[in-house]
């Protein structure tokens, strides 16, 4: 259940999703993130380094080794997501 809390909270899966291909720094996982105030951000980046998920380094916040593990299950939920709004689409 902590990790469902953790994962509820908002921005936090946005965050992570924002950094499978690689770092940003604040300023970009901000922008790639949308609306987020960087009161929010650092608040959810605060959660998920201390979860163990992201970390920071040179090139700012990366996944950890287990923030990919993760992210990775994400990515049959994003298929079908996919399928799911072409479906919609084509409804008359």
């Amino acid at each position: 259940m902590a990790l469902l809390d953790l994962l509820g909270q908002k921005w936090a899966l946005r965050i992570l999703w924002e950094l499978r291909d690689g770092a940003l720094n604040s300023r970009a996982l901000r922008s790639a993130s949308g609306d987020i105030s960087p009161t929010v951000l650092q608040s959810r980046i605060n959660e998920l380094r201390a979860a163990g998920l992201i970390d920071s380094g040179d090139k700012g916040y990366a996944l950890t080794l287990l923030g990919t593990e993760l992210a990775e299950t994400f990515l049959p939920l994003y298929r079908f997501a996919d399928k799911w709004a072409s479906q919609l689409q084509e409804m008359p």
